[in-house]
């Protein structure tokens, strides 16, 4: 009887243990998966930034190529792939040190130019989320650097409008350009913008 109570015993504190774990998960990271199809959430990693120093955390180590951050002072959460990674590392610094928005992309674009920031490949997407009601709030992004509507076939005019109401389609940004990408606006997912009629 003795045994079976230590038993029990130890099988509660196991179990407690587990959950005091759980509850003690930082709630970063869950915010942080939020953009991301189910299936590449498990193997994501996060990670975070020192806004004092620009300094990288990684809160999850995960195992696949997607990387995710949480709310950033923008409002927005961000998935993509590591290939990226560097970029937001120099991002981080940047804004560390009080750059402007105009002095940040132009370090980037410098940066991608002489070859120490990785430009994106063609087709490498990024996953995007904001609870803000004004802005597309689940949005995945493809870029297709240099790509035109005539070679890829995607309309240019702008659906962030039909976007807010919860229909929005694919179209095409910066076309012609390093940093063209299509903007894919997911409809009809809990997180998506409330559905409306065209």
């Amino acid at each position: 009887m003795k045994a079976v109570f230590i038993a029990v015993a130890v099988c509660c504190l196991s179990f407690s243990g587990g959950i005091a774990r759980a509850q003690s998960a930082d709630p970063r990271i869950a915010e942080a998966l939020k953009p991301l199809p189910d299936d590449l959430k498990a193997g994501a990693t996060v990670v975070a930034y020192d806004a004092a120093t620009g300094a990288r955390q990684v809160l999850r180590q995960g195992t696949n190529q997607i990387e995710c951050q949480p709310k950033a002072p923008d409002g927005f959460v961000r998935c993509y792939n590591k290939i990226l990674g560097p970029r937001r590392d120099l991002e981080a610094k940047l804004r560390a040190q009080k750059k402007s928005d105009e002095e940040i992309q132009a370090a980037v674009a410098e940066a991608q130019k002489n070859g120490t920031v990785a430009r994106p490949q063609f087709g490498t997407m990024s996953y995007r989320y904001s609870d803000d009601p004004k802005r597309i709030k689940l949005l995945w992004t493809m870029s297709v650097p240099g790509a035109t509507p005539e070679t890829i076939g995607v309309s240019t005019v702008s659906q962030r409008d039909a976007a807010l109401k919860g229909w929005g389609q694919p179209w095409l940004m910066l076309p012609g350009t390093p940093g063209a990408h299509i903007m894919i606006p997911i409809n009809a997912l809990p997180l998506s913008n409330t559905a409306g009629g065209k």
